[in-house]
């Protein structure tokens, strides 16, 4: 499962940190000031669920990377869970049009999580749109309270920690696929304990999380997790069967 923008290619929407220079300054004409103002507005975040015979279930709530969609990333949780979990694959919701996959078709879209454009506001929005799922599945009974699982590829996954080690009392387990760690891990004072396991698998030929970017990772999810497994695996930005059986085989250990 690659992530590709409109033209085919990499996208660095799949990048966690903030490195554009976004100046906030408002622009100037003559003796007038243009000002930047906001108004609230409601959009409605769409979700795929799967649900087994049996309920309250374990749950896993999977998010997509950059340019993907939430049907895309229900195929592969189909791939991943053990019988009897229920499934929610959420859809992000920064929308961009792509190309036709062939001359005169139809353009299609894809979906996102965080740019690079007042950045705080995403996060807020991810973290809202997890309380407010994972809240209303265990109050219409399919979700086993005790057993919430969070996976994330890429773009997500770094957002999903965000989450996990923000609200430390909702999840049982995250798993991270192809991704990073936030940019303020070690100043954001927010972060804290969790006794949420944590799972992170990584590509040796990923060509955005290279095996020098992701060494510190583990040694740093372990400043606040005490159970973490960290695994890599001969793949490029993507997720491959070894990925899958594993993350199978844990969410087996983990939801007993």
């Amino acid at each position: 499962m690659k992530e590709v923008d409109a033209k085919g290619s990499y996208s660095a929407g799949v990048m966690d940190a903030i490195t554009f220079d976004m100046s906030d300054e408002s622009p100037s004409v003559g003796a007038r000031t243009v000002s930047e103002r906001a108004i609230p507005a409601q959009i409605s975040l769409y979700y795929d669920l799967d649900l087994p015979e049996v309920r309250p279930a374990p749950l896993l709530v999977a998010l997509h990377g950059y340019g993907a969609n939430k049907r895309q990333m229900m195929r592969e949780a189909r791939l991943i869970v053990p019988d009897g979990f229920a499934i929610a694959s959420l859809q992000g919701f920064h929308q961009h049009m792509k190309e036709p996959k062939e001359p005169g078709g139809p353009l299609r879209f894809g979906f996102g999580w965080l740019t690079n454009f007042k950045a705080d506001e995403s996060v807020n929005v991810h973290h809202h749109a997890l309380l407010e799922l994972i809240r209303l599945l265990i109050a219409e009974g399919v979700a086993d309270r005790s057993q919430v699982f969070l996976l994330g590829f890429s773009q997500s996954c770094a957002l999903n920690y965000r989450f996990a080690f923000t609200h430390t009392d909702f999840l049982r387990g995250v798993i991270g696929i192809c991704g990073g760690i936030p940019g303020d891990w070690d100043s954001n004072e927010i972060y804290k304990q969790t006794s949420a396991a944590v799972l992170h698998l990584t590509g040796t030929r990923d060509e955005f999380y290279s095996p020098a970017r992701v060494a510190p990772f583990e040694s740093q999810l372990r400043m606040r997790a005490t159970d973490v497994e960290f695994r890599s695996y001969d793949a490029t930005h993507e997720m491959v069967p070894e990925m899958r059986e594993d993350i199978r085989e844990w969410l087996k250990r983990y939801s007993v």
